[in-house]
């Protein structure tokens, strides 16, 4: 049967593949690399009319430099578009494959396009943290000759993996992961897409399935593409279909092809709030196992790390403070961590600090004390500073009594003297009283001692 006289049903399936193999094969992601700089989606800082690359290509000026930024955020592409509208020659290779041997026939290769066709020569290396240093300052010479510009590719910070002699000649390029709204357009471009894309299987596409792609993907339009295609698969073969022939790939489409479930989670709607919520108090009310599995459901259903590492960091303040001070120390580790190393290394590094805040004994004095305080300063309004400790730096201010019998704590056994530091009309007053748990609980003893030497000094100057 011809189905294709059968307008409801789409294009048949193997006719589609029979297509692709005419193509060479090629995945999507790679045909839907664009061709000029207007088709390409985000990096406007990058790519965008005016910029430094788009000046030096219409200047003819290119310069060598390391494009660094997270998978699928489009430094192959850029290197090929830059060489696409250059007049140089491009050479490719990846240091994962390639060794000193291939640098050396890249540099003949350059030499004869200068010698012979008066061509400079780009050389584009993908993941160049991989090579090491030998490999590495085998390029340095000819770059800084002139014969070739490198274009480096890397996902590692540079400055680390990089050799600095390499980086001096280089200018670092750094790319920014797709937002949500830009990998939306990547995905209804590639269906839509008749030459390149999937747009001859006549498909749309539930907005749940793209949020679930979208999500998993985490700004990677690599891994994006391939997800769409793969669930196309699914969804091309289904003989269920609209009038006006079109097939909808479907969020269990989008899990077959991803391996993941489509947890039901909304970034901005209450799914969010919910489970930070739920993340909270598990940590609040000292159960690591519950922390650690709302943690996993955020993190599994595309939450942005950084915000869960911003609420531990808050919560080892507010919940834990100083029963515990070296919480907020391992929090901002365990944040500082997860940048260096990214998900999914760095996943563990934010279950640690979870496991740790849950643990920990909790304290809330603080944040109790300052609210508190806060509360009194818009009552009491803009008190004046007591004169024996306002600052005094002129002649004049000594006169008028600034910093008159202010009495230096270091001169004083313990460090400490009966001395009062609150505005006048608060004085007495008490706002943090710690806890008799953890680290606090010293605290609270020392505060204790100081306190009544300060009431005993209250009480003689009384009796006076």
């Amino acid at each position: 049967m011809d189905r294709r006289n059968k307008g409801q049903e789409g294009p048949d399936l193997f006719e589609f593949q029979a297509d692709m193999a005419a193509d060479g094969l090629r995945p999507l992601a790679d045909r839907m690399r664009p061709a000029d700089f207007d088709e390409y989606i985000g990096q406007a800082h990058v790519v965008g009319k005016g910029t430094l690359i788009r000046n030096a290509i219409a200047q003819d000026r290119l310069f060598s430099m390391i494009l660094w930024g997270p998978p699928g955020s489009g430094k192959t592409t850029l290197a090929r578009l830059i060489a696409r509208h250059t007049r140089c020659y491009f050479a490719q290779f990846s240091a994962v494959l390639s060794g000193v041997k291939e640098i050396r026939n890249v540099i003949d290769t350059a030499r004869q396009q200068r010698s012979l066709h008066r061509k400079r020569t780009i050389l584009f290396v993908d993941e160049i943290h991989r090579f090491n240093k030998a490999q590495q300052d085998a390029f340095l010479h000819h770059v800084e000759s002139g014969l070739i510009i490198l274009i480096g590719a890397t996902t590692e910070n540079p400055s680390f993996e990089v050799i600095p002699a390499l980086m001096s000649r280089c200018r670092v390029i750094t790319l920014s992961a797709l937002s949500n709204e830009q990998m939306k357009e990547l995905l209804n471009r590639a269906l839509a897409d008749r030459e390149k894309g999937l747009g001859m299987l006549k498909l749309r596409i539930s907005d749940r399935a793209i949020k679930h792609i979208v999500s998993l993907s985490d700004g990677d339009a690599r891994a994006a593409l391939t997800a769409l295609e793969i669930s196309a698969v699914n969804a091309a073969a289904r003989p269920d279909r609209t009038d006006d022939g079109f097939a909808e790939i479907t969020p269990e489409d989008v899990e077959q092809a991803m391996g993941k479930k489509a947890l039901i989670y909304d970034k901005d709607g209450e799914s969010h709030y919910n489970l930070i919520s739920a993340f909270h108090k598990s940590l609040r009310g000292s159960d690591p196992d519950a922390a650690l599995y709302w943690l996993a459901r955020m993190m599994s259903a595309g939450e942005d790390p950084a915000y869960i590492a911003r609420r531990m960091v808050r919560f080892a303040a507010e919940d834990i403070g100083n029963a515990d001070p070296r919480a907020l120390t391992l929090t901002m580790d365990a944040m500082q961590a997860y940048r260096f190393l990214g998900s999914p290394e760095g996943d563990l590094c934010l279950a640690q600090a979870a496991v740790y805040l849950a643990c920990a004994p909790k304290s809330n004095r603080t944040y109790t004390a300052y609210n508190a305080v806060v509360e009194t300063i818009q009552k009491t309004g803009s008190l004046p500073v007591p004169f024996h400790i306002r600052n005094a730096p002129t002649r004049l201010m000594k006169d008028l009594g600034y910093g008159k019998n202010y009495q230096y704590a270091h001169d004083h056994p313990e460090a400490f003297t009966a001395q009062h530091y609150l505005p006048d009309e608060l004085k007495g007053s008490v706002f943090y009283t710690p806890t008799d748990r953890g680290y606090e609980k010293m605290m609270g003893e020392r505060l204790a001692y100081w306190r009544a030497i300060l009431q005993r000094a209250e009480k003689n100057d009384a009796g006076k």
